[in-house]
């Protein structure tokens, strides 16, 4: 049976990609989410491979974070930017044994990141890229309990600090930064996709796992108020808009958009800022977002979780008007700040 006739007999519908969309209940996907945990295939977010001498110094020299100090097992996510410091693309880097560099792009764009590395390769560069998107699957462990599968699952790298990585024989296990209880990925050969799965569904059954699809996954994502590709993730915006401070690395030298993006930290003033939002009624994202008339921010993403019925969302609006229990309104529905995770940490 192959990985998608897996999912289809768990009652998966599947959008165009493969992936599944959700697993015929969608309130019962969300309430493990939150209580216990979910299993979620991610195969279309983008899996390179990088060899050769410069593996690290070309993403370093154009891109946000300190890439050349990342030690072996370990992943720093980075954001390429244009060169007014627009968000072009977001990735997680990961420093593998023997001379070799895993990134993790966002859905979809493993093709476009591979082509935007390429064109940045220069004469005397020494770079191999590969896209493994064939070779390996992804899947996806969130929730209160993802630690305790990974236990059962994976023993080996129940240990692992967040932005970890392992390599078990033929099988790749990462800690990411969690959008409800903890977050694990683990990358299969594809060979091994659905046999890993079944594993992983076994190994979960005792801790309440479930499989759930994107549509759940997007609904926890906005609840964090995580930047997702073609909505925040986008060239209307600047890292530090996003609230993506840990992305940046101020210490660094100079890499494309570096000048804006320490121009506005030094003077500690950024012109936009994320806020997460409660709306009053379900409002189609984006849209324009108002306070007494007049617009000050744009509402990004938005959706109706699927237990309480709850509307929320996540916009972009101006620093001053950025404040927990403001009201803005989108297309006439009042919508709420309930967070501001775009706030500048103490650096």
């Amino acid at each position: 049976m192959s990985l998608v006739e897996r999912h289809t007999a768990l009652g998966a519908v599947l959008a165009n990609d493969g992936i599944p969309l959700h697993y015929a209940d969608q309130r019962r996907e969300y309430a493990a989410a939150l209580n216990s945990a979910v299993l979620m295939e991610r195969s279309h977010e983008g899996r390179l491979l990088l060899t050769g001498r410069d593996r690290l110094a070309i993403m370093h020299r154009i891109s946000t974070n300190d890439l050349e100090s990342i030690p072996v097992g370990s992943g720093r996510p980075t954001i390429f930017t244009n060169a007014t410091a627009r968000v072009l693309d977001r990735a997680t880097v990961y420093v593998l044994p023997a001379d070799r560099v895993f990134v993790l792009t966002e859905p979809g764009r493993g093709d476009a990141l591979r082509g935007y590395l390429q064109r940045n390769v220069f004469f005397n560069d020494e770079l191999k890229l590969a896209s493994l998107a064939t070779e390996r699957r992804q899947f996806v462990v969130h929730g209160p309990t993802a630690d305790q599968v990974i236990a059962a699952a994976f023993p080996a790298a129940a240990d692992l600090p967040v932005l970890g990585l392992v390599e078990l024989d033929d099988l790749l296990v990462a800690r990411d930064k969690p959008l409800t209880g903890s977050h694990w990925r683990v990358f299969p050969a594809a060979e091994q996709a659905e046999a890993v799965w079944d594993h992983l569904l076994t190994a979960g059954a005792a801790f309440g796992l479930l499989p759930a699809g994107s549509l759940t996954y997007n609904v926890l994502r906005i609840g964090a108020a995580r930047p997702g590709v073609g909505r925040e993730l986008t060239t209307d915006y600047i890292p530090l808009e996003l609230g993506l401070w840990d992305e940046v690395s101020f210490k660094k030298g100079c890499y494309t958009g570096q000048e804006i993006i320490a121009r506005m930290e030094s003077r500690g003033r950024i012109a936009k800022t994320i806020v997460a939002l409660e709306l009053e009624a379900a409002v189609t994202a984006p849209c324009p977002l108002l306070h007494e008339g007049r617009e000050v921010g744009t509402l990004t993403s938005s959706v109706t979780e699927p237990l309480n019925g709850q509307h929320l969302g996540i916009g972009v609006v101006k620093l001053a008007q950025a404040e927990v229990d403001q009201v803005f309104t989108a297309h006439g529905v009042s919508a709420r700040v309930t967070r501001l995770p775009g706030v500048q940490p103490p650096l």
